[in-house]
């Protein structure tokens, strides 16, 4: 049997090399206002392991250094690090294009309301989790009264301009399989998400 190494040398294509770091991804920590059946993280509201400040600074050391373009905050919910709203405003303060990784419904937390706004500001991305388009998908996953709070947060994001191209404030959504299964292709299952929050709730996003 040819291993792996063989075959990328048959086809030229050894030794590997390392291409540009187009996105640089930092995990802010696992503490979360959620506690959900499919997170790979096993993030919560007890979770303690969270980044440091000096750890933060690092990142931005990493940035200065090097010009990779993206920046990828993730978490548990990235929002609820301390050094969250550090991060994204030296990040763009050297011209990067900032991500975040957003439950949406963090955007309800005590202290946390004026995210939106804060997101909007700094013209941050956000890549909104919304594991299907479905209320009982939701709940089945995410727990009673999660659903609305993210339409809420979609609707409150939309009026911001999110969501609508012009703007360049992009919104974009993830989906979670419900069980130990891939998901759909994304073409017919980006229509559904675009049909039914759209009819159902005014909702625009990008993809």
């Amino acid at each position: 049997m040819m291993t792996f190494r063989e075959k990328l040398a048959q086809l030229g294509q050894w030794p590997l090399r390392a291409a540009d770091v187009e996105t640089l991804q930092v995990n802010l920590g696992k503490l979360c206002n959620q506690t959900c059946r499919h997170c790979h993280v096993d993030a919560g509201p007890t979770r303690t392991e969270i980044m440091p400040r000096a750890t933060a600074e690092l990142v931005v050391e990493v940035l200065r250094r090097h010009p990779i373009p993206s920046v990828d905050l993730t978490g548990g919910a990235p929002e609820l690090n301390p050094h969250f709203k550090y991060l994204v405003e030296a990040a763009r303060a050297l011209g990067r294009h900032v991500i975040d990784r957003s439950n949406l419904t963090v955007f309800y937390v005590e202290g946390r309301q004026h995210l939106p706004e804060f997101l909007r500001a700094h013209q941050v991305e956000v890549l909104a989790s919304l594991p299907c388009y479905l209320e009982q998908n939701v709940e089945a996953q995410r727990g009673k009264g999660v659903y609305r709070k993210s339409i809420e947060a979609l609707q409150w994001l939309n009026r911001l301009g999110y969501g609508h191209p012009e703007t360049g404030l992009r919104l974009n959504l993830v989906y979670n399989p419900l069980g130990p299964s891939l998901p759909p292709a994304q073409k017919p299952l980006e229509g559904a998400y675009r049909q039914h929050l759209g009819e159902q709730h005014g909702i625009v996003f990008n993809q």
